[in-house]
C-alpha cells in the first residue's frame, strides 16, 4: 500500500508540487471544472509527473449544477440521481474520462449521489442507466469507474455495481464517508464490497447525532474509524495492494499541512506502507 494525497487540478506547470511538498509519490488528482479539461494541462500534468516522480492513482471528476452535501438538499442536487441535471452531467464525466485518459490515469472516480434504497423507486432506474453511460464509456477508454463511498449504503452500492454490468466498475472507498452520513461501519462494509475496493481515502470523521446534519470531519485518529483493524483486514482477506490518499477536507493551508504530515506518520505506524 503506497500513501498520497488528493491534488486538485490546476492550469499551473507544477501543478503536482503539493505531492512532492510532503515527500509522496502517488495522488488522485481533482478537478470541479471541466474548462481545465484541455490539451495544454494534460501536458503540464504528464511533464509535471514525470520531473517529480509522481504517479496519478486516478482522477476525481466532479460534474457541473448545485451540489450541497447535507441531508436536506443533498438528495436532490447530488451525483447522477437528480433527473433535471443527468444529462450534463453524463457529457461532464464523460470529458473526465477522455481527460483521464489524456494524462495516462487508469480509473475515474466520483460521487454518484444518494442513490435510492428502495430499487423500485422511479429514480433508481435512470440512475443506473446514467451511470452505466458513463461507465461503458471509461470502458471503451481503458479506464475503471469507480465510486467513491458516501451517500448509499454498502447494499445499494453493490446492488448497482450489479446491474451497471460493465467490467470495469470499481470502488474508492472513504471510510470516513460512511461514518459521516451513517450509511455504515466501514469495517463492516468489507463484508459487502471488499473485492471491488480499489483505492481508500484515508479520512476520519463521527456518525450523525441528529436526523439534519452529517456527522463532524475528525482529524485522523480522532474519529470512529479503525483503521489499523481495516488496513489488517484489506491487507489479509483480501490482498489489498491499493493507494491510501489522505483527504482533509475541513482544514486548509497550514493546519490541513500539518495534519497531513500526521496522517503519513500514523498510516505508517497503523500498518500502511510508503
Amino acid at each position: 500500500m503506497q500513501i498520497g494525497i488528493i491534488n486538485a487540478l490546476s492550469a499551473k506547470k507544477n501543478v503536482l508540487e503539493k505531492v512532492q511538498r510532503f515527500g509522496l509519490r502517488v495522488c488522485q488528482l481533482s478537478c470541479w471544472d471541466q474548462d481545465l479539461y484541455t490539451e495544454e494541462i494534460a501536458r503540464n500534468v504528464a511533464e509535471s509527473s514525470k520531473a517529480g516522480g509522481v504517479r496519478v492513482c486516478a482522477l476525481w471528476a466532479g460534474y457541473p449544477g448545485e451540489h450541497e452535501w447535507n441531508f436536506t438538499r443533498g438528495p436532490a442536487t447530488l451525483g447522477l440521481v437528480p433527473p433535471e441535471l443527468r444529462a450534463m452531467r453524463i457529457a461532464a464525466l464523460k470529458k473526465g474520462a477522455d481527460f483521464a485518459r489524456k494524462i495516462g490515469a487508469p480509473a475515474m472516480i466520483t460521487h454518484c449521489g444518494f442513490i435510492p434504497e428502495n430499487m423500485n423507486d422511479p429514480l433508481y432506474e435512470g440512475t443506473v442507466a446514467a451511470v452505466r453511460e458513463v461507465a461503458a464509456h471509461a470502458e471503451k477508454l481503458g479506464l475503471g469507474f469507480w465510486f467513491e463511498t458516501g451517500q448509499e449504503t454498502p447494499v445499494v452500492l453493490l446492488r448497482v455495481m450489479q446491474d451497471v454490468g460493465t467490467g470495469n466498475l470499481g470502488i474508492n472507498l472513504d471510510p470516513a464517508n460512511l461514518i459521516l452520513y451513517g450509511k455504515g461501519n466501514p469495517v463492516d462494509s468489507l463484508d459487502v464490497f471488499g473485492a471491488s475496493i480499489r483505492n481508500v481515502h484515508i479520512k476520519d470523521g463521527r456518525y450523525p447525532t441528529d436526523g439534519r446534519n452529517l456527522g463532524k470531519e475528525t482529524r485522523i485518529g480522532e474519529g470512529k474509524v479503525d483503521f489499523p483493524v481495516l488496513f489488517r483486514r484489506l491487507r489479509e482477506k483480501f490482498r489489498f495492494d491499493g493507494e491510501l490518499i489522505i483527504e482533509r477536507e475541513t482544514q486548509e493551508g497550514a493546519e490541513q499541512d500539518r495534519d497531513i504530515r500526521e496522517a503519513v506518520e500514523k498510516i505508517k505506524g497503523w500498518g500502511g506502507v510508503i
